[in-house]
């Protein structure tokens, strides 16, 4: 037969554990938010952005004329 009685302090901390999920679920739904936003408005990606490309030089003046 096992004793179960519930004291004030458990209430207190299931409250309190309850809080800390809420605020750590909502931080990681703003995190996640801010990912997914930052992806969308980047467009198109290309690979090895470190080097320069073709693309990324400005025009040149008489170039194929």
């Amino acid at each position: 037969m096992t004793i179960r009685a519930t004291h004030e302090l458990h209430a207190r901390r299931r409250g309190r554990n309850v809080g800390v999920a809420v605020l750590l679920a909502a931080f990681a739904a703003i995190v996640f938010g801010l990912s997914v936003v930052k992806v969308q408005q980047t467009g198109g990606i290309e690979g090895f952005d470190h080097v320069l490309r073709p693309e990324m030089l400005p025009p040149q003046e008489g170039v194929g004329q």
